[in-house]
């Protein structure tokens, strides 16, 4: 059982950046595909980031290609996501999620993800 924590959400102005942070514990993180996912009110939960085992490849929504980094230290079981250029519409909870790495569906398919972090609210206003 693999648990996830994240952190550093707040609210920030448009423009703005803020650095998300993931923890986990209770497994072997590095087995483990890491994602970072969004839900606004009243709207779906989308696919954000996500990165792999070894921190040399990871994936974007459209969205926030160029603005958005998705990163890992697998030494420390932390996750993190650097946002630049924060948006109002990048208002949301987000959440991180793991799935075990021999797993080959998209990683935009929030079921294929076996653990869920609580969320941390990012509000992008002025």
């Amino acid at each position: 059982q693999v648990r996830l924590v994240e952190s550093g959400g707040r609210l920030v102005q448009p423009g703005g950046s803020l650095r998300l942070s993931c923890a986990a514990s209770g497994g072997n993180f590095d087995f483990y595909y890491m994602g970072w996912f969004r839900q606004a009110p009243g709207k779906e939960r989308e696919f954000v980031a996500g990165i792999n085992r070894s921190n040399s490849s990871a994936n974007y929504a459209d969205s926030v290609k160029g603005r958005f980094t998705v990163a890992r230290d697998n030494a420390k079981n932390a996750m993190f996501l650097q946002m630049t250029y924060l948006r109002p519409q990048d208002t949301a909870v987000y959440s991180c999620a793991a799935r075990p790495w021999v797993i080959s569906t998209a990683p935009t398919s929030s079921s294929s993800y076996y653990y869920w972090g609580q969320g941390t609210q990012v509000t992008v206003s002025s």
